[in-house]
């Protein structure tokens, strides 16, 4: 495992940092997904030399950290860092806060938070929490020991971006990046901005919901023609950590085979490792990827749940997917059980509640019509 320099903060992180997102499997537990699966998989990673672990409060309807908090027992807590979220919509004042770090350190089985991100803010969310004292409220908690470092995750324009980076101490940053989102949220320039003022960043979506692990055929003959071949994750994750200012690159992991395909990877990654060739071709599938998808959806359901029922990721998967790897909509899978379980695009009554949430800001009303529209035909 190569491990890089956190900016200002003196500390090395694992390039590799596990996502607590995207499990899976069967309900156990207390848990909404396999919780011995889990715990195995965060197990696997750490004794592979994963040492940076990324929850939050919402994620797996409230379990994630719950599972993470089983999963560190038997010494594994003092070889990791933890990052979690504290969400806007779950307070109101200082006492919902305190309130809400205690309930988030008791389901983690733990005294201390290394990284407390303020959750998805942009300028509107980062002023609303200002007004309630979150930016006293995270000193105080740093001072006393319980938080570790000041950060925030962020969805949102570069020049919210940039404003809410200024305005505040921050220790760290987690932004959205990827080779298609060079010029999307924080982008490219938000990253070298934050690499200009000592702040470590930490990379999400850096598969964009897993849709670049599958390269469809356009963007296969591109690899295919390279003289070098890589996996489409290979080419991704070697992407990003060719940049001097990510400090970790989150990947959310289903089954072993992904752990340890991501510990492989991680072996071999190094900033500016990427030569001239390679950054043309990633140019390439940069363009072919755009030339075939639908909408930029990645799948992190903070839209859901629709209180029409409407399964909008689940849409705009199979959107992308029928666009991207071809087929016909009558014979897909995901899609067939939307059809069966009435979770259509027809049942969207446009009330807006969905926009309010993206993170991506899509316009999903415009886009969820023209999806059904398309996958009817």
């Amino acid at each position: 495992m190569k491990y890089r320099e956190m900016g200002k903060l003196g500390i090395r992180a694992s390039a590799f940092g596990l996502g607590c997102m995207r499990f899976n499997g069967p309900a156990s537990g207390d848990s909404v997904i396999d919780e011995q699966k889990a715990i195995g998989l965060i197990r696997r990673a750490i004794d592979g030399g994963v040492t940076y672990l990324d929850t939050a409060y919402v994620y797996l309807d409230k379990t994630s950290e719950i599972v993470l908090g089983k999963a560190l027992q038997d010494g594994y807590r003092d070889r990791v860092t933890i990052a979690t979220k504290m969400p806007m919509e779950a307070v109101k004042n200082e006492e919902d806060m305190e309130n809400l770090l205690n309930t988030e350190l008791k389901k983690l089985q733990t005294d201390h938070i290394d990284f407390y991100l303020m959750h998805g803010i942009d300028r509107k969310k980062w002023e609303y929490f200002k007004s309630i004292g979150a930016p006293a409220f995270f000193d105080r908690k740093k001072a006393e020991g319980k938080i570790r470092y000041k950060c925030f995750s962020f969805h949102g324009s570069y020049e919210d971006y940039e404003y809410i980076l200024k305005d505040y101490d921050w220790d760290m940053v987690q932004i959205q990046y990827n080779f298609m989102d060079v010029d999307n949220q924080a982008g490219k320039k938000g990253l070298e901005l934050a690499g200009s003022m000592g702040i470590p960043v930490v990379i999400m979506e850096g598969l964009l919901g897993g849709r670049l692990s599958k390269a469809p055929d356009n963007v296969q003959a591109l690899y295919d023609a390279f003289p070098v071949k890589r996996s489409p994750v290979e080419w991704a994750f070697r992407w990003l950590c060719n940049h001097p200012q990510v400090s970790v690159v989150l990947s959310g992991c289903n089954e072993a085979e992904q752990i340890d395909d991501n510990l492989r990877i991680f072996d071999t990654v190094e900033s500016g490792i990427m030569n001239e060739d390679e950054l043309r071709l990633m140019d390439s599938v940069r363009a072919a990827y755009l030339s075939r998808t639908k909408v930029g959806c990645t799948g992190c359901r903070y839209c859901m749940p629709c209180p029409n029922g409407v399964n909008i990721p689940g849409v705009f998967s199979a959107w992308n997917e029928l666009s991207l790897y071809g087929g016909e909509p009558r014979y897909h899978w995901d899609l067939r059980g939307i059809r069966e379980r009435g979770e259509t695009p027809d049942k969207c009554v446009a009330c807006g509640a969905c926009e309010a949430a993206c993170p991506q800001h899509l316009p999903i009303i415009e886009k969820l019509q023209q999806a059904w529209k398309e996958m009817q035909d």
